[in-house]
């Protein structure tokens, strides 16, 4: 598997939706790598974390995912509607330009999903797990479980970048190790 479509298995992104359409898998590739480095930074996060929870979410561009309470969860990462006028507020713009961004910009989306992360991590008091865990739930159940499955995706994207005949070098930074408690049980 080469690296573009590794990039393109992990991220279950769609970047050739209409609004961001590429001439070739290259510039796509480099769109999503310089996406994925530009929101890890901005928000003091490792990049491949980002990768893991896009592989989780399971979400993709211009597509929104009901949910049973009435919110909707918007895009690649999955931002949750509840955030949206914080996103607004954060990025200077209405709720409603927000929202399409989130909804049909790669980067948008992911910039928007770093920074709740960043919330989240901030508000476990640097606890990066805990803080992965409250990016999904804060009930602790849903958070250990979530936990769980971005510790099952990031081994299986290890697996596969290990298959790789070129390492993937930007998006090589590794989260913090896992809580024991977490990778110990099935």
């Amino acid at each position: 598997m080469n690296r573009c479509a590794l990039l393109a298995a992990c991220l279950a992104v769609s970047v050739s939706s209409p609004a961001q359409a590429f001439d070739t898998p290259d510039a796509a590739e480099a769109r999503v790598r310089d996406c994925l480095t530009a929101a890890a930074a901005a928000h003091l996060l490792p990049p491949a974390i980002l990768v893991i929870l896009l592989k989780v979410e399971g979400g993709r561009l211009g597509h929104v995912s009901r949910n049973t309470n009435g919110t909707v969860d918007i895009g690649p990462m999955q931002v949750n509607t509840t955030w949206v006028p914080r996103i607004a507020a954060h990025w200077r713009t209405t709720p409603a330009a927000a929202y399409a961004a989130l909804c049909d910009d790669l980067c948008a989306n992911l910039e928007g999903g770093a920074w709740i992360l960043r919330q989240a991590v901030d508000e476990a008091r640097g606890d990066f797990w805990g803080g992965v865990g409250i990016y999904h739930s804060h009930n602790p159940g849903y958070s250990t479980r979530y936990l769980r499955q971005v510790l099952a995706a990031g081994l299986l994207l290890q697996v596969q970048a290990e298959r790789l005949p070129v390492p993937v070098a930007s998006l090589q930074a590794a989260p913090p190790a896992a809580p024991a408690h977490l990778a110990s049980r099935n």
